[in-house]
């Protein structure tokens, strides 16, 4: 592990860092994101459940 630390003048501080390690993890979410839209047969399966819901009516 000292291969990592070998030569001083590379080394970062703290603060810096951590931004480094934000502005990664903000890139990772807004590239991972969900595509909002569900697959059409989940949607038609909510659908069905919230149709069965209503016409249920109040237990």
């Amino acid at each position: 592990m000292t291969g990592l630390f070998a030569n001083d003048s590379e080394q970062i501080d703290r603060r810096t860092s951590r931004s480094i390690c934000d502005a990664v993890g903000e890139r990772l979410q807004q590239s991972l994101r969900p595509d909002p839209r569900l697959p059409t047969h989940l949607e038609q399966l909510l659908d069905e459940l919230k149709r069965r819901d209503r016409d249920s009516g109040p237990h």
